[in-house]
């Protein structure tokens, strides 16, 4: 006969083992010309407490890439989410202090495309046409 608890006990082992779902997300935006070095300084090297935020937001392989197109300089993140709230983890993002601070560093750095502008945001979001795993 089987024990119910055992029975449940390991299926609730099993399901805290079950690879997470990765959401895959990017954004672009333009990169001001007389800030660009400055942002590329705060890059180099970026807070340690931003990077533990980030962590403890679920958030992996993040990356920011620069490229010039007809004479004007843009920027494109990527980043892979493992959590289970996305919304949620991105309000605890920005309530961070430190985050906070961050941004009123790099924020201005940033030139943003005219949707995202319209929009009041910084970053444009992307759709993802294509992965291969």
């Amino acid at each position: 006969m089987k024990n119910p608890i055992l029975c449940i006990v390991l299926a609730a082992i099993a399901a805290s083992c079950a690879p997470t779902e990765v959401q895959r997300h990017a954004w672009v935006t333009g990169l001001k010309p007389h800030k660009a070095e400055y942002y590329r300084k705060l890059y180099a090297n970026p807070w340690p407490s931003v990077n533990a935020n980030l962590k403890a937001c679920n958030i992996r392989n993040f990356s920011i890439y620069e490229r010039e197109i007809a004479g004007k300089t843009y920027l494109f993140a990527y980043l892979e989410y493992t959590g289970k709230d996305f919304a949620a983890d991105m309000k605890k993002m920005g309530d961070d202090p430190e985050t906070q601070r961050w941004w009123k560093e790099t924020d201005p750095c940033q030139s943003p495309l005219p949707a995202a502008l319209k929009a009041g945001k910084i970053w444009s979001d992307t759709k993802e046409l294509y992965h291969l795993d």
